[in-house]
């Protein structure tokens, strides 16, 4: 099974669950669609835009679930990268895991290279 994931704060996903479904975040409703990574572009997505974050949390989305409405895109550097064109059903969600700030600085991502 593939996963996507989203970098987001506990906030917005608490909000998400209070909701039962996730529309985005301001960056996802500015663009139109929800942003994801995909395994090997997550680090440097939370790099890019999260660096020194320390409320977020990573969320594991079942990929072959979320249907027609994932489209792989060309984004950074023309990769393609998995954007939601839909609400994201909190029944797609395999794991949230708290996303952990190193003594260097970087988030922790030795969960995903377990």
């Amino acid at each position: 099974m593939t996963h996507i994931y989203k970098i987001i704060s506990q906030s917005e996903w608490r909000a998400a669950e209070a909701a039962g479904l996730f529309s985005g975040a301001t960056v996802d409703l500015a663009d139109g669609f929800i942003h994801f990574s995909a395994a090997d572009q997550v680090e440097e997505t939370a790099a890019k835009y999260f660096a020194g974050q320390t409320d977020l949390l990573l969320v594991a989305v079942n990929a072959a679930a979320l249907g027609d409405a994932l489209r792989w895109e060309a984004s950074r550097g023309g990769a393609l990268f998995p954007h939601l064109y839909a609400p994201l059903s909190l029944e797609t969600v395999a794991n949230v895991e708290t996303l952990l700030l190193g003594a260097d600085g970087r988030h922790d991502f030795s969960s995903l290279h377990k």
